[in-house]
């Protein structure tokens, strides 16, 4: 059974405070505390997924749907025509420090290839 009490699932249920930027019935996104740009904004399942590792051929929809919310909210923070970066990070080695799957919506700025 995986873990339902992370950060993520008591900002989904309401537990503790957060900015939400955006929310559906399968998703909500919110501001991230520590931004790496003008706008750093999560898109998270409210299905629990611990990572990206865990999705399967079931979870398609629900990755495509992070995808386009993710689109919209780009479209609506003003950066959908400069550009952004989408980011999914799986596991400590790749970053993740919340074992709940959740998207980075990172925009406002230039990027440079490799990240850093």
């Amino acid at each position: 059974m995986a873990d339902t009490d992370t950060i993520f699932h008591k900002i989904i249920r309401r537990e503790i405070p957060a900015q939400i930027v955006a929310e559906s019935e399968e998703l909500i996104a919110i501001r991230d505390i520590a931004p790496a740009s003008r706008v750093h904004v999560l898109v998270i399942p409210k299905q629990t997924l611990p990572h990206v590792s865990n999705a399967t051929d079931d979870d398609a929809l629900l990755l495509g749907k992070m995808v386009l919310f993710a689109n919209e909210i780009a479209k609506k923070e003003g950066i959908a025509e400069s550009g952004y970066r989408l980011v999914i990070n799986c596991g400590s080695d790749g970053g993740q420090t919340v074992p709940q799957l959740h998207l980075h919506l990172l925009g406002g700025r230039e990027f440079s290839w490799p990240p850093g």
